[in-house]
């Protein structure tokens, strides 16, 4: 059973044309264009393009169908390992993080034209991927594995509507033919990968080009940003349970201040001393990733303390009463002299 959600059309000049043309050789393209303000999704991840190529922008706040079908891609690429809830959270803000890092383009957690054109394209990458694995020509009768993936790639792209099931019925013969009919595939003759890497290679092609998008150098792709906050966050798990110690700078003893300069400094990125011109040093921002740094005002006027985020609430500092330790911001003590978060740059 196809998910039915609302959708209202907006503009057809929003509508990417290279998108419009992949569609109209789908079988489906004809009941999309008679129920306009319907889309369906759940069902043929070429429609799910669709809608979330033309959400434009996604970011931190937003709710909607459009996240859950981002959610949904970046589970499949692994970057995504929660409930696919629609609503853009943290962690999903730290899965696009680490998809942006490891694709060579400007970390910032939101989902942007560039950033979803390169979603798509990764999970049209991880389709020939997986293609790899088929003969060079396929037993319809006996290889239930190869029509499994060949039946995969057909639902994809909306021709075939049945279940995965490997059989090669007439529902797959059908969706055989319609590819065929509309690619020019040739592949009711020869069961192959050739063909099916023809399909998705075209649609990778007629995605909307993706301007950042360039060869990863070492010296300039952004994937230290991400790769240090994972860093970061192991090295200050791997803390805990030091002592305090004012003015401490080692695991033999922190102050707060002293506990992050560290976890920074293992990462080869210097930061200021104190509290105070750490919070002068870092950029402002509206809701703390993993990662960020929480600020609080505790036994003086102003930032008189801070801890590294790990996200669910929670922040790792160093204590005055345990040490190293895992907090809870929803604490009264803690949610009662918050101040704010920030970002070392």
């Amino acid at each position: 059973m196809l998910n039915k959600v609302s959708y209202m059309k907006g503009d057809d000049s929003l509508i990417n044309s290279n998108v419009d043309q992949l569609m109209r050789r789908t079988f489906l393209y004809s009941y999309i264009i008679s129920q306009p303000f319907t889309v369906y999704v759940d069902a043929y991840p070429i429609i799910e393009n669709k809608l979330l190529l033309e959400s434009k922008h996604l970011q931190f706040g937003h709710h909607s169908e459009s996240v859950r079908i981002l959610q949904k891609k970046l589970k499949k690429l692994n970057y995504y390992h929660e409930t696919e809830d629609g609503k853009y959270g943290i962690i999903t803000e730290y899965a696009l993080k680490k998809f942006q890092a490891e694709h060579g383009i400007t970390i910032t957690g939101q989902a942007d034209q560039d950033t979803i054109t390169l979603v798509l394209k990764a999970e049209l990458d991880k389709q020939l991927e997986m293609l790899d694995s088929l003969p060079e020509k396929v037993d319809p009768t006996f290889d239930k594995e190869s029509i499994t993936l060949i039946q995969g790639v057909l639902y994809y792209f909306g021709y075939y509507t049945g279940e995965i099931d490997g059989l090669y019925g007439p529902l797959t013969k059908q969706a055989v033919a319609l590819a065929d009919e509309n690619h020019g595939l040739n592949l009711k003759e020869k069961l192959s990968k050739e063909p099916l890497k023809q399909l998705i290679t075209q649609a990778k092609e007629e995605l909307p080009p993706v301007e950042t998008e360039k060869p990863k150098a070492e010296s300039e792709n952004p994937i230290k940003v991400v790769n240090s906050t994972e860093n970061l966050i192991q090295t200050a798990r791997s803390l805990i349970g030091s002592p305090y110690n004012w003015g401490g700078t080692s695991p033999n003893g922190f102050d707060c201040s002293g506990f992050i300069q560290y976890i920074y400094q293992e990462q080869k990125i210097t930061i200021p001393r104190t509290v105070t011109d750490i919070w002068n040093f870092s950029t402002p921002i509206d809701q703390p990733s993993i990662g960020d740094l929480i600020f609080f005002e505790t036994y003086k006027a102003g930032p008189s303390h801070l801890g590294i985020y790990i996200g669910n609430n929670q922040f790792i500092h160093a204590g005055l009463s345990n040490g190293v330790e895992i907090a809870d911001l929803n604490q009264q003590y803690w949610r009662s002299r918050y101040l704010g978060a920030k970002r070392i740059q």
